[in-house]
């Protein structure tokens, strides 16, 4: 039997073993779209790196302790991401963004409600939804902690000031980016872009062969940065496309 169809066979021994956890839950769209959602979710304990990849690898995401896909009925927009970062080049503009934030300093830190990051991530919330419906302990207890994967925090500052901080999940082959607020008046320096340059920097130092970055949806104009780096892939029809650079 040839080594692909061997994988492809305990792809699906795995599939089908988890696929009796998962419902189907409906909700409002969470990006704006005018029909409903429905999140095709599980919830865990603790898993091994090999069963995360297995999720990321196809097109899973993580809440908390719930991993989720997307099947809402008459809409594909919700399209995973991922780069390779060995095979990523920096364009003009992402060299540009990376010169400007020389003096942001980095750090890595266990996740962690401080009342600085609180408070950030509300102010965060609140220039992205006015309605008041988010907070930000409700982002770290429901969405961001988690006992199901090893995960942490990177923090970017200016100086003292807190300019934002990236969720990651993360092994030794590869690592997920779970969210990314920042300080709404440094929208100038370019935080998001900024953010996904010092993770693929960060993947290359420690051999990590899969940078996953969430959803790209076309309509949600603030993920259009993300294509911007290339090459990446994308999960359409159940299975990664390269779009070269």
């Amino acid at each position: 039997m040839a080594v692909d169809e061997l994988n492809k066979q305990n792809e699906d021994g795995i599939r089908n073993s988890l696929e009796q956890y998962f419902v189907d839950i409906t909700s409002e769209c969470p990006y704006g779209m005018p029909q409903h959602a429905v999140y095709h979710q599980a919830f865990f304990g603790s898993l091994p790196d090999s069963a995360m990849d297995f999720f990321f690898r196809n097109g899973y995401r993580r809440n908390g302790n719930c991993m989720y896909s997307m099947r809402c009925p008459g809409c594909r927009e919700c399209i995973p991401i991922r780069l390779k970062p060995e095979d990523f080049f920096r364009n003009r503009n992402q060299k540009r963004v990376w010169t400007k934030n020389r003096d942001v300093s980095v750090g890595l830190a266990p996740l962690t409600m401080s009342a600085e990051n609180l408070a950030l991530l509300d102010r965060f919330l609140k220039n992205r939804f006015p309605d008041g419906r988010a907070n930000a302990e409700s982002y770290y207890s429901g969405f961001f902690i988690t006992s199901m994967t090893k995960c942490f925090e990177i923090r970017y500052r200016v100086a003292d000031q807190l300019l934002g901080v990236v969720i990651v999940d993360c092994s030794d082959d590869w690592l997920n980016a779970v969210y990314f607020y920042f300080d709404p008046d440094q929208g100038d320096r370019s935080p998001g872009t900024l953010n996904i340059l010092y993770l693929i920097e960060f993947c290359l130092r420690h051999g990590i062969n899969h940078l996953y970055l969430g959803y790209w949806i076309n309509k949600v104009k603030g993920m259009q940065y993300k294509t911007a780096f290339k090459p990446h892939e994308v999960f359409i029809d159940d299975e990664w496309k390269s779009v070269p650079k």
